[in-house]
């Protein structure tokens, strides 16, 4: 059972993710939200298969509960209307998947040649609150802050790139 959840999980995660960027059914940038939201609670699924209970609570409450709400308060702040289809010249396109299909192959390459995992322990399933807490603030402090700023660095440019011309 265990392991048909996870594909569950595993598959809602992926498509909800496409759909935030990909979204078929309109262009509205609430809705892509709203998916993202979708792919936050599947993936704290994916924690709870783990036994990180702690960690599908906080997937939970800190990134779909608080952030995504201050994502629609900027969004609807913004008063972003519905996007206009672009065309998409037929070269860039190209370029933009040749692109992405060099970067994905230099990563895939980096990844097999770096012997990632050989020789460590194998990890524990279950752990202690008080336990993590200690590692975040101690071990992992500035990478902990590092993504605040990157947050922060997102939302900043989300409303500089939205901002109309005032002329």
């Amino acid at each position: 059972m265990q392991a048909y959840l996870f594909y569950l999980f595993a598959a809602l995660t992926l498509l909800c993710g496409v759909l935030v960027i990909a979204n078929p059914f309109t262009r509205n940038p609430v809705t892509s939200a709203m998916f993202l939201v979708l792919t936050i609670v599947s993936m704290a699924g994916l924690f709870v298969l783990l036994h990180a209970f702690f960690l599908a609570a906080v997937q939970i409450l800190v990134y779909a509960g608080a952030v995504m709400v201050l994502f629609l308060f900027v969004i609807m702040l913004l008063d972003l209307k519905e996007e206009e289809r672009r065309k998409i010249n037929a070269v860039m396109g190209a370029l933009g998947v040749l692109a992405a299909g060099g970067i994905a192959l230099i990563v895939i390459t980096v990844i097999r040649r770096s012997n990632v995992g050989i020789g460590l322990r194998p990890a524990r399933v279950e752990g202690s609150t008080l336990e993590l807490g200690g590692r975040l603030f101690t071990h992992y402090a500035l990478p902990f802050e590092l993504i605040s700023l990157v947050l922060l660095v997102a939302m900043i440019g989300a409303v500089l790139l939205s901002k109309k011309d005032l002329k």
